[in-house]
């Protein structure tokens, strides 16, 4: 006879049963929430508390943003707490939010919220005159929130508590808090050890930022405590904030305009080897010097006469380091040769003979003319 397997049991399967198994499953699941949204949301509510208080006592002499301020943070959870069932239902439930709200951030999300709080706590004051253009407002609730701050009066740890809450119900996406269930609380524990949402503390010295670990390559490349080699390549390495001020100011790589610039060099090379390109660029430099000297000349013009200097005397040039040693050196190296002339062509000397006759021949005509029309003073006019 086949023994029967008895571990199961008609009360095993009652759906009750299922409902239990279903909970235990349940149980153990990931809270863990994107580090940085949920302190973008903690911010959003301390700024909406602060507008709510100011926009509800403006203009009141008897009451202050102080005094009501622990009432009206007690009505914003509670308004929030009722926003948020509404959320789920809509969402979950029926299915009726729409498409583009489902793609806010939930920081923004729970900003609006606050802000349809705001404006039932507005007092008429606040309504009817121009209070909510005004950029004494924004003064107003900006001090507000840095009094509240100072005297700890909602502390960002317990905001932030309020925030993964709120988070984990309008991330319909889950894209900003995990999810993920466990049978059991030591599968839960192994997993929040890899969970992309554990938060995680900056390891660069002097970096006190934390994120969650799926923001870590982010936090990376913007972190301004960490080390890295110089982008103009010396052999410095320096924190990235300081990265800028070494790259302009310090850094022997540094690119500067050749010295000779102002004669016409449009060479850049890294600080450090200007000497180099003193030495390395000695022939283009001279043929420079020589056309400022000769001023109108052309490089055409001085090709001649700059390699007969470069023949000759190089070797002179070549240690000179100084712009202006390196010009009183070609001005005495050109002086040594035969005067320098720029050649004009035929066509423009034609031109020039047409325009202007020779001015000896026109003197020769009028002092001509002069002699026949005109007697000599100094002739005495015989009497008659």
């Amino acid at each position: 006879m086949m023994e029967t397997d008895t571990s199961f049991t008609e009360v095993d399967l009652k759906p009750e049963k299922f409902e239990e198994l279903r909970e235990e499953v349940e149980k153990y699941f990931c809270m863990l929430c994107d580090k940085e949204m949920v302190h973008k949301i903690a911010l959003v509510l301390l700024e909406g508390l602060s507008t709510a208080c100011v926009d509800n006592t403006t203009g009141d002499i008897f009451r202050s943003p102080g005094t009501v301020a622990s009432d009206m943070r007690k009505e914003m959870l509670e308004f929030l707490t009722v926003r948020c069932q509404s959320f789920i239902a809509e969402t979950l439930i029926l299915g009726g939010r729409p498409e583009e709200e489902l793609d806010d951030q939930p920081s923004d999300i729970i900003s609006d919220m606050i802000e349809d709080f705001t404006g039932h706590k507005r007092n008429l004051l606040t309504k009817v005159s121009g209070w909510m253009l005004s950029e004494l407002r924004e003064d107003r609730i900006d001090d507000f929130v840095q009094e509240m701050e100072l005297n700890s009066f909602w502390l960002l740890d317990r905001r932030e508590n309020i925030a993964r809450n709120l988070l984990m119900v309008v991330d319909c996406k889950n894209e900003y808090h995990c999810q993920m269930k466990f049978k059991s609380e030591a599968e839960l524990e192994q997993h929040r050890l890899l969970c992309g949402f554990r938060t995680l503390l900056c390891e660069n010295e002097g970096c006190t930022a934390t994120y969650s670990a799926a923001n870590a390559e982010k936090h990376d490349s913007i972190c301004p405590f960490k080390m890295l080699p110089c982008e103009q390549k010396c052999s410095e390495i320096l924190i990235r904030q300081e990265m800028d001020k070494h790259c302009i100011t310090l850094c022997p790589m540094k690119p500067v305009n050749c010295p000779f610039f102002s004669i016409g060099c449009k060479a850049t090379v890294p600080k450090c080897n200007i000497k180099k390109h003193f030495s390395d660029d000695v022939r283009p430099h001279l043929r420079l010097a020589l056309i400022y000297l000769h001023k109108g000349a052309s490089a055409d013009n001085l090709r001649s006469r700059a390699e007969r200097i470069e023949q000759e005397s190089v070797d002179r040039l070549l240690g000179i380091q100084s712009v202006r040693s390196f010009m009183d050196a070609v001005k005495d190296l050109d002086s040594k040769h035969e005067p320098f002339k720029v050649e004009k062509n035929h066509q423009l000397i034609a031109e020039d003979t047409v325009k202007s006759p020779p001015k000896n021949h026109l003197a020769e005509d009028t002092k001509a003319s002069t002699s026949k029309d005109s007697p000599d003073k100094n002739t005495v006019k015989p009497e008659s």
